[in-house]
């Protein structure tokens, strides 16, 4: 069954980041999920498109101006 919906704990271990993450991409950076009651649910080739299209690409604003970047 390769085409079910995936929950965000399973989003978050699928590309290896944190569920925190996961919210934070969904929210700012429009990340491809449905909200099923109170759930988000993903479909990975949604997912995976998002990513290849730079969806998860870091910019300038994801970093604390506070912390020297080459440290």
């Amino acid at each position: 069954m390769d085409d079910r919906w995936l929950s965000v704990d399973e989003i978050a271990e699928y590309l290896g980041v944190a569920k925190d993450t996961v919210y934070t991409w969904v929210t700012n950076k429009a990340m491809p999920g449905h909200k099923v009651g109170r759930f988000w649910k993903f479909k990975k080739e949604d997912v995976d498109a998002w990513v290849r299209e730079g969806g998860a690409a870091a910019s300038s604003d994801d970093f604390d101006d506070k912390e020297p970047r080459n440290a």
